[in-house]
């Protein structure tokens, strides 16, 4: 029963779908690194931050979003609206995990600490603004950004303006994917009155939207190796990411999106890891 109920709750916040913003986190740790060096514990607790602001806010997501779930085909048979776990126990949940996050930001240091507020507050506001701007996958990319720009602070104690050209970069190309993804849902969109940016421009231009996000992604990446005076294995590493955006881009059509989870998902999942791995790999030969 309690590992039904676990895999229920992982289920709930696609568990699996941390390999997103966990990179990205570790590399601006990485960055810090190399100046002001780092220990495990502050690893470890980056670590836990990183899950406790996901987990929250994707429970925090899903509660919002459980009617909208439920009539929509495609998300009908997530856990919420199947009654498989109850509003109240995601109410909880969220709770238990926004205190977790807060817990590590404290670990961590007092600049994270006076942050965590205004990170969760910008997290948890992500899932109203599908109500109202078009813009809500620019909103989910400035979530998603402050894994890096969150990571550096927990390990230098302070913001420092270059981090935040890894953090454009990731906001770019969550706005990027985003976006694609969205366009399952262009259609149902319209009728139930949810904004983005397939249901307020097309599906065939939020594809073009999406592709001059990731150019600015990749123009970003780039100019974080500059900004950090990285080499030859960093730049080979956005070579490789900016040829998987290039793929994911033509796996999908205006007229054609059966391959719009694999483009969005499955390709940015391999995405992070190899921009983490150039990151590393340069910073440690």
């Amino acid at each position: 029963m309690v590992l039904r109920g676990l895999v229920a709750y992982s289920r709930m916040i696609k568990f699996g779908h941390s390999v997103f913003a966990l990179p990205f986190a570790f590399s601006g740790a990485a960055l810090a690194a190399v100046e002001y060096g780092i220990s495990l514990e502050q690893v470890f607790w980056i670590a836990v931050a990183m899950v406790g602001a996901r987990s929250a806010a994707m429970g925090f997501n899903r509660l919002v979003d459980r009617k909208m779930d439920a009539a929509n085909p495609r998300t009908a048979n997530r856990e919420l609206p199947q009654g498989i776990i109850s509003a109240g126990a995601v109410k909880v949940f969220v709770f238990v995990f926004a205190a977790v996050f807060v817990f590590a930001a404290y670990m961590l240091n007092p600049l994270c600490l006076m942050f965590s507020p205004i990170a969760l507050g910008i997290v948890f506001f992500y899932s109203y603004t599908k109500r109202f701007t078009w813009a809500t996958q620019l909103f989910l990319g400035l979530a998603l950004a402050l894994a890096p720009v969150g990571a550096w602070i927990a390990v230098t104690g302070y913001l420092e303006l270059k981090i935040l050209l890894l953090g454009g970069a990731v906001l770019m190309w969550v706005a990027g994917f985003d976006a694609i993804y969205a366009c399952q849902d262009a259609e149902f969109d319209r009728y139930f009155g949810v904004c983005s940016i397939p249901q307020k421009y097309g599906i065939a231009s939020a594809l073009w939207i999406a592709r001059v996000f990731h150019l600015i992604a990749f123009g970003l990446m780039i100019g974080v190796g500059w900004a950090f005076s990285l080499g030859t294995i960093y730049l080979a590493g956005v070579v490789v990411v900016g040829g998987l955006l290039i793929y994911e881009h033509c796996l999908v059509r205006h007229r054609d999106l059966s391959k719009a989870g694999m483009a969005s998902l499955t390709m940015n999942g391999v995405v992070s890891v190899v921009y983490f791995a150039g990151t590393l790999s340069d910073l440690l030969i």
